[in-house]
């Protein structure tokens, strides 16, 4: 049995039809996204979506503890919107868990639709959007992000909950409280690692939480990668623990559910050939980094190449 990581799904909890409809929205959403991305996204947002894709990537690797014998990560559609907005936080969540998905083993291929629907666009928007009421009202950057990250995390496990009891894994009467009662304490991690990584941002980079920030300096995109890399060789230290999805998964019963993946490259972020524990994790997440932020990079830039060099991008 693989393991379950978070709210990523492995083959087998979702129902087929259920599994082509999380195909479905996400090939819609993911569509949709690139366009409005076309129209939104500027030179300067470019080297921003590869940083925030490789963070994204290292952090998700790091557990960290919470009540009950139980561990989350970040999730960080939230965060990622806060920079770039809600659709190109679509396009860097899909390149996230798509790469975790096709090269670590880490959720379903079958059920890559909805990993990504749930923690990539559910909980971005929902989380961005409480965000930006907040900020309308008045409260700071810190405690908007905060709230909407909390809530973000909250709502994609709702949604992942009524997707198991859709597909008859678990009965939703169960699954829901079940999800819930773990994720709201997850979602303070959440919360907690969203306001941190602002706040550093505005200390060092302010400009990068405006709308129309200056282009990204060489110098500036490599001390983010090199955060990014730094978070990965710290992934030695991720709590054992079981996480949200697992601990739901084994205490009701159907986690004996969930498939092998069906081919393996990476499995559970190690490099076959390498046999000391911390290292293989380390090696694996380094190659993750590189490789996820080649993808965010190279989507933006594929992405703006595709509007005509003279149209700036909308607000």
């Amino acid at each position: 049995m693989p393991p379950i990581v978070a709210m990523h799904i492995p083959d087998g909890l979702l129902s087929i039809p259920v599994s082509a409809v999380g195909w479905l929205l996400l090939i819609l959403l993911l569509g949709y996204a690139l366009r409005q991305t076309k129209t939104q996204l500027g030179e300067r947002q470019i080297p921003l979506m590869g940083v925030l894709a490789a963070f994204v990537f290292a952090a998700q690797m790091i557990n960290f503890p919470v009540a009950g014998g139980t561990s989350g990560h970040l999730l960080g559609s939230t965060l990622v919107a806060v920079f770039l907005g809600p659709w190109a936080m679509v396009v860097v969540m899909t390149s996230v868990i798509g790469v975790q998905a096709l090269l670590f083993q880490d959720g379903g291929l079958l059920a890559l639709g909805f990993n990504v629907v749930n923690m990539g666009f559910m909980s971005g928007l929902v989380g961005y959007t409480v965000y930006t009421l907040l900020r309308r009202a008045g409260l700071s950057t810190l405690i908007g992000a905060g709230v909407g990250a909390w809530l973000g995390v909250v709502s994609a496990a709702a949604a992942t909950a009524l997707e198991l009891g859709v597909s008859g894994t678990a009965s939703l009467s169960l699954a829901l409280p079940a999800m819930l009662g773990v994720h709201v304490l997850i979602g303070l991690g959440e919360a907690l690692i969203t306001v941190a990584a602002l706040a550093f941002v505005q200390q060092t980079r302010p400009d990068l939480l405006k709308q129309a920030a200056p282009a990204q300096g060489a110098r500036w995109v490599a001390v983010g990668l090199v955060i990014a890399l730094l978070v990965a060789f710290a992934s030695p230290l991720a709590s054992p623990e079981p996480d949200g999805l697992e601990r739901v998964a084994e205490d009701q019963g159907f986690s004996e559910q969930a498939q092998d993946p069906m081919y393996t490259v990476l499995p559970d972020y190690t490099v076959p050939f390498i046999q000391n524990e911390a290292l293989t994790t380390v090696a694996a997440g380094v190659i993750g980094v590189l490789i996820v932020a080649a993808i965010g990079y190279g989507a933006a830039r594929l992405t703006v190449k595709s509007r005509p060099a003279d149209t700036e991008p909308s607000a």
